[in-house]
């Protein structure tokens, strides 16, 4: 009879329900996930994006209330008195009625911090596996090279959701609480729609944006640089050309944050009239440039990851 220990160094078969390799992205996806929770820097940013549904949160609240003081011509908040024009005026351009650019805007304001978050998970969940090498340990299991791309691609897309979409549903049921819920509800079904949508767009066109940036750079700091070109500096690019040269509108397709806004708007049914700045190009034209970039991150990644050397 072996011994205790002879036992243990003995191989021992899987005796388990042996799963397909869809499984094994999903447990790339879980094991993602627990690693950026370790990190602080991802809580401090996650407080952060929570600082803005808070205001769109407790700003539908003060909408409401300030239809009770119509009659008076100031608001008193801390002591301080402000007009009631100029109160109405500035949550006026936030829309904080429930309406589809309530929803519209606040994933917009997200955007300024989902952006640094990106540029970390992709750093962390992705750069790392090319630069340290882990890729190779991946590919030489019994999966696809999709499936780590899923697996990571589903990872990326719980972070983008969880700071945009699932807020933003937080945000419709308080809306129907606050107003008339059976009406608003039936009637406004659409807007949850346009949530979701919204969501799933970003998800897939970011993800795969992040992976494919993250594979070309792989550090944090030469990624966050170029996440805050692609968003930043084209976005003033564009306004510069459009604004104040008074260039064709099409220059504002230069802006992806902008693409991905008019397509949001067009899953929450938003007037494209009411659209600010307005000069604005057709919703099928961002579409077209957003799926012209997803389509070439896919391209890209096929190239890379077909690349990687696997001993099986």
């Amino acid at each position: 009879m072996p011994t205790q220990s002879e036992s243990l160094l003995r191989y021992r078969p899987w005796r388990g329900t042996l799963n397909g390799p869809l499984s094994a992205s999903v447990a790339m996806a879980r094991a993602a996930i627990k690693l950026l929770f370790r990190r602080w820097l991802y809580w401090g940013l996650f407080a952060l994006s929570m600082l803005v549904f808070f205001f769109f949160f407790y700003g539908q609240y003060l909408v409401v209330w300030i239809t009770t003081q119509v009659g008076s011509d100031t608001v008193r908040f801390a002591g301080v008195a402000v007009p009631m024009k100029d109160l109405t005026k500035f949550l006026g351009r936030l829309a904080l009625d429930g309406s589809g650019h309530t929803f519209g805007n606040f994933i917009w304001f997200e955007g300024y911090v989902v952006v640094i978050l990106l540029a970390l998970a992709g750093s962390l969940l992705v750069g790392n596996d090319f630069h340290r090498g882990s890729l190779a340990f991946y590919l030489s299991k019994p999966i696809g090279r999709w499936h780590y791309v899923l697996g990571k691609c589903l990872a990326i897309g719980f972070f983008i959701n969880l700071a945009t979409t699932l807020p933003a549903i937080v945000l419709w049921i308080q809306a129907g609480l606050l107003y008339d819920w059976q009406t608003y509800y039936t009637e406004n079904v659409t807007l949850l729609r346009g949530i979701l949508g919204y969501g799933l767009t970003l998800t897939v066109s970011l993800s795969l944006l992040v992976m494919a940036t993250a594979v070309w750079l792989r550090q944090t700091v030469p990624l966050t640089m170029v996440w805050m070109g692609v968003f930043a500096l084209l976005r003033l690019l564009a306004g510069w050309l459009v604004d104040g040269l008074k260039a064709d509108e099409r220059w504002r397709l230069l802006d992806l944050w902008n693409d991905l806004y008019l397509i949001g708007a067009w899953f929450l049914r938003i007037d494209p009239a009411t659209i600010r700045p307005a000069e604005q190009p057709p919703t099928w034209q961002a579409a077209a440039v957003v799926a012209a970039v997803s389509a070439a991150c896919l391209l890209y990644l096929r190239k890379r990851i077909h690349a990687v050397e696997i001993v099986s």
